[in-house]
């Protein structure tokens, strides 16, 4: 991984007030996609986009099984949160 590459996570993070949204509310844990709709009063749809976006980037990743279609839960990796924490430090929300 080069050095430019966590910035370019951050920058594609910050893009969009979604998946900011998503992302900073699975750094407090695992959740299922209509939970963090309800806390983070985003659209189902929308929270749905981002976490695919996000599941894309590497940043989260599905808990459950694939075939499991109601019930999933997402949970951030490693990488997602050093991303989150990138964001917060350099008060970038």
């Amino acid at each position: 991984m080069t050095n430019s590459d966590p910035w370019d996570k951050v920058s594609y993070v910050i893009s969009s007030r979604y998946r900011i949204a998503t992302l900073q509310r699975l750094s407090e844990g695992p959740a299922t996609p209509s939970l963090i709709a309800d806390e983070t009063d985003l659209s189902i749809a929308h929270v749905s986009r981002a976490l695919q976006e996000l599941r894309d980037n590497d940043l989260v990743r599905l808990l459950v099984s694939e075939d499991r279609r109601k019930g999933r839960v997402y949970g951030i990796t490693d990488a997602g949160l050093d991303v989150w924490q990138t964001i917060e430090t350099e008060n970038m929300v």
